[in-house]
């Protein structure tokens, strides 16, 4: 876990646990041809068999999704190729569609790599925009421009978005003389993220002892910027995150909470943060839905039902995933068919009841599996509900072709060195070179 990007965090943390569900971690292969006769599309005994190259654990399997497809479409036979981290799948991806050859008939594609994968390589998919049974307005509108080229080709169909909220300790909480109902915590706060560190200098005043306000400075940094407009890249692309007022007053406000000691002094998802998770060190974390996931995969069983979610100060996205059929592919109709299917509302409130993963569809949030879902970690309450009334108000950004390097290097090479004794701007300034010098590479 030592690549800590916002893609290598998710496919990690989806591989790791599953969210609601037992789903299993996925077993790694290359993400090779995986194709066979094409006298009948690749298929055995007569079927067609389509390919699906994966990162991490996806879940279509674990939900039971493929087998259903299959039952529905007795002439298919599904096969997923999957890589388990990101980082050397994408890589090897644009190697497939540069050399256009080795591609599966349908590729994921996660939302930090989906702009370059818009920008640079959308001849080389189906325009679902033009796929017939396709209707943009089944998905978030924001979402659904995420893939979608200026000039209106949309390269790959929505599965999971990842809207925030913050989970909290309710014990921990109340030990610190804070209210711990869910609509009361999230009026500590709602609608500016300042009202968060101030109510983070509470909790220091009457913290139980050896417990901080909330995990890790990365962790509030990133949850900040997901709810700006304006982040990295201005419309025409030009990185604007140096000369935009609002990354700097994140960072700023950030520094902030981890220089009054409101931040474990921790970066998320390496072995020292999983063990304050397990030893109840800090009491509130940015959470978008995958994250009860790994609370619940690192927590000791004690911690089940402790949990509870409340409204962010403002709405923001943290992940998501794409479905995209390269046209080179042997079974592009079909795999057309299946991408729709498996990005449909019904399979995706069912990725979610098992997988955690949050549906991109609104008409996801009125089924059953959504609105009747809750997690062990959260006991009672209204995940489903929580998670989609966000879902609903994360605003559209500009997503640059670099953007995991812009975030990474505020989070793991700027915020954290407050906690280790340096000022906001010195923080900032060794983030801001780290982050010219890689764009530069």
């Amino acid at each position: 876990m030592r690549a800590r990007t916002r893609t290598v965090r998710k496919a990690v943390v989806l591989a790791a646990v599953a969210t609601l569900g037992a789903g299993l971690l996925a077993g790694c292969a290359d993400d090779n041809g995986g194709k066979s006769d094409s006298s009948n599309g690749g298929g055995s005994k007569g079927k067609t068999t389509i390919t699906l190259g994966l990162f991490g654990t996806q879940g279509f399997k674990e939900a039971g999704l493929y087998t259903e497809y299959e039952k529905l479409h007795p002439n298919i036979k599904i096969q997923e190729n999957v890589v388990e981290r990101n980082e050397v799948y994408y890589p090897a991806l644009v190697n497939h569609l540069t050399t256009n050859s080795g591609l599966q008939d349908i590729q994921a594609i996660e939302v930090g790599n989906i702009a370059e994968a818009t920008q640079t390589f959308a001849s080389k998919f189906v325009d679902f925009s033009k796929v017939a049974g396709v209707n943009k307005s089944d998905w978030l509108d924001w979402k659904w421009q995420q893939a979608t080229t200026k000039d209106g080709q949309t390269i790959g169909l929505g599965t999971d978005i990842g809207p925030m909220a913050i989970c909290y300790r309710k014990d921990l909480f109340q030990q610190a003389g804070l209210p711990t109902d869910r609509e009361k915590v999230g009026q500590l706060w709602a609608g500016d993220w300042s009202k968060l560190v101030t109510a983070g200098e509470s909790y220091k005043k009457k913290a139980p002892k050896g417990t901080y306000f909330m995990d890790s400075p990365g962790g509030l940094l990133n949850a900040i910027i997901s709810s700006n407009q304006d982040k990295f890249y201005d419309s025409s692309g030009k990185v604007i995150y140096k000369s935009n007022p609002a990354i700097k007053s994140s960072f700023d406000l950030t520094a902030k909470a981890a220089a009054e000691g409101l931040t474990q002094p921790q970066t998320q998802f390496q072995p020292a943060w999983n063990s304050t998770i397990a030893n109840s060190k800090f009491a509130a974390i940015a959470c978008p839905p995958w994250m009860l996931g790994y609370l619940k995969g690192q927590s000791k069983p004690d911690a089940a039902g402790k949990w509870d979610v409340a409204a962010a100060p403002k709405a923001g996205n943290w992940g998501g995933t794409f479905l995209a059929v390269p046209k080179s592919g042997k079974n592009v109709t079909e795999a057309e068919k299946l991408a729709q299917w498996l990005t449909a509302p019904a399979q995706l409130a069912k990725l979610f009841s098992v997988q955690g993963s949050f549906p991109s569809t609104p008409g996801s949030y009125t089924l059953p599996l959504v609105t009747d879902a809750k997690n062990a970690m959260t006991g009672d309450s209204p995940i489903g509900k929580i998670f989609a009334d966000a879902a609903k108000s994360i605003p559209t950004q500009v997503i640059g072709p670099k953007d995991q390097i812009v975030q990474q290097g505020l989070t793991d090479n700027g915020v954290i060195l407050v906690t280790k004794g340096k000022s906001a701007a010195e923080a900032w300034a060794t983030a801001t070179k780290t982050i010219d010098n890689n764009l530069e590479k």
